[in-house]
């Protein structure tokens, strides 16, 4: 199967050259996009120097910081007209595995989504101050009791669709970002009645570059379980 992986950038230079060749170390064959925000520090230039000796690597370059999930969505749908088979996101800071990626492929084989979970076998985080560590456990729990989602983890960022399931979705209407925005992917996937699995994966808190967490992204996300569950109850209604 013909396989991209979508990697979202903001001021990732220190990262993302590394990223690239430790991914093509464990999937060469696999093709990658990076979708930069406009990054001030150069990651976009860095991608284009690369694209020119390797044909495996695109960019899709933004106007500015418009958001986690419209890049994401931005990658998806330029990965759909390119009649990729299979798409994944992963982080540019290393908190997500290039070798997970693997199993990911593996996996889809028989899935329609993968997710890389990070509790569903347990708690598999590093480096993460206890007080973020239980922000992320309790929103997922709180994920699950409102939408209904039978998933461990929902806010993760390291996942694996296969590009049949993203052509269901209408890309164009997910403004969401952050958290929300995985949380919502999820819900709506789950929705068609795929077939879904979570494979357990560790997560290591990002070295070097910022972290780009805020209240904000923490808001959002609450909001957003409550709008997906009355969408749904209205719908029924609707029927």
């Amino acid at each position: 199967m013909k396989s991209i992986v979508c990697i979202p950038t903001y001021n990732e230079s220190e990262n993302i050259i590394r990223m690239i060749d430790a991914v093509f170390g464990y999937v060469p064959t696999t093709h990658i996009l990076v979708i930069d925000d406009g990054s001030p520090d150069g990651t976009a230039s860095l991608v284009r120097a690369r694209m020119a000796s390797d044909e495996r690597v695109h960019i899709v370059e933004r106007a500015g910081k418009l958001g986690l999930g419209t890049a994401y969505c931005a990658g998806f749908a330029y990965a759909l007209e390119r009649d990729y088979d299979v798409i994944m996101q992963m982080d540019a800071d290393f908190s997500h595995d290039p070798k997970d990626l693997l199993r990911f492929l593996v996996a889809i084989e028989d899935h329609d989504l993968i997710i890389g979970s990070r509790y569903v076998q347990g708690v598999n985080v590093i480096n993460w101050p206890m007080s973020r560590l239980l922000l992320s456990w309790f929103a997922n729990v709180y994920t699950r009791v409102i939408t209904g989602m039978p998933i461990a983890d929902a806010t993760g960022g390291f996942k694996c669709f296969r590009a049949e399931v993203l052509r269901k979705i209408d890309l164009a209407k997910i403004r969401s970002n952050g958290y929300a925005f995985q949380i919502e992917m999820n819900y709506k996937t789950w929705r068609l009645h795929v077939r879904m699995m979570e494979i357990p994966i560790i997560f290591t808190d990002r070295i070097s570059g910022i972290s780009k967490m805020s209240k904000n992204i923490v808001y959002e996300a609450a909001f957003l379980v409550w709008k997906l569950k009355l969408a749904t109850i209205f719908s029924f209604g609707k029927h």
